[in-house]
């Protein structure tokens, strides 16, 4: 489970930190997501979790004359974004929970998100409050991951370190909006219409370079489902596990990278 206020403590500060492999990690689907807007319409255009920026900047490089704008509640993203989008004149961040806030000077008819909408303590309340700041006639695009075994990045490093399964599979987190009626429902209840799911999968590149699995390895220490598990542990017991993992990574290399199949859902819908 991860919540807002881990987004806003320890999460947000390592994703800022860690923000040029998070963005390699995710390019394939940044391209899908630009790739699916390209036939909307959007002047003003809201990105939900915006996280370090990548989605918004890319969003306004394809849109010049659109006001963009992310939203995030890491101060720590927020201060990262807002310093890669200072050539952006059409870009802007707000450090604010997307879930609750509005201003009444921005009406988005484009609201998009790169996996940044599972992460809400209601999300119902916060599809809501989405569609009560759009403009009548927006369109809504967003990314999630699918299935927990669908992503063996997170599975299979899971299974070999023993984390136990999550005790509420739509809990705050990576993998709460999995199911598509369980999204479904929730967008319906905040106001949202035709709810479209389409299947992507994408090169989720771990580790790059000359050593990519060193790479990947310091990247799984610092993001993911087993980042948590990996720093509580130390001495032997946690270079026992660094060793596994770093054996399983060996696995998955080819050449200078270190890459896994993950599925997504892009999931839209209308005002």
């Amino acid at each position: 489970m991860t919540t807002g206020m881990d987004w806003q403590a320890r999460t947000g500060r390592s994703w800022a930190d860690n923000y040029r492999r998070t963005d390699r990690t995710f390019a394939g689907l940044t391209d899908r997501l630009i790739e699916r807007i390209a036939g909307y319409g959007g002047n003003t255009v809201l990105d939900i979790g915006c996280g370090a920026g990548e989605l918004t900047l890319a969003v306004a490089r394809q849109r010049p004359g659109a006001q963009v704008v992310g939203v995030d509640v890491s101060q720590d993203l927020i201060a990262a974004a807002t310093e890669r989008g200072a050539q952006h004149g059409n870009a802007s961040f707000v450090l604010a929970d997307a879930g609750s806030w509005r201003d009444p000077g921005f009406e988005p008819d484009l609201l998009v998100s790169r996996h940044g909408v599972m992460f809400f303590d209601d999300p119902q309340a916060a599809f809501g409050n989405l569609h009560a700041t759009a403009q009548p006639g927006a369109q809504l695009v967003f990314s999630c991951f699918r299935s927990w075994s669908e992503n063996p990045w997170a599975s299979e490093l899971a299974s070999l370190l023993k984390l136990p399964p999550s005790p509420d599979p739509t809990a705050p987190g990576p993998f709460a909006f999995a199911d598509p009626d369980h999204v479904a429902a929730i967008l319906a209840a905040g106001g949202w219409r035709d709810p479209q799911f389409e299947a992507v999968n994408f090169a989720y590149i771990a580790g790059k370079g000359d050593d990519p699995v060193e790479d990947a390895l310091a990247f799984f220490q610092q993001i993911g489902p087993a980042a948590q598990a990996l720093q509580a542990l130390d001495g032997a017991e946690r270079e026992r596990a660094i060793g596994w993992v770093r054996d399983w990574l060996t696995g998955h290399r080819s050449g200078d990278l270190v890459a896994f199949s993950a599925a997504a859902w892009i999931v839209s819908a209308a005002y």
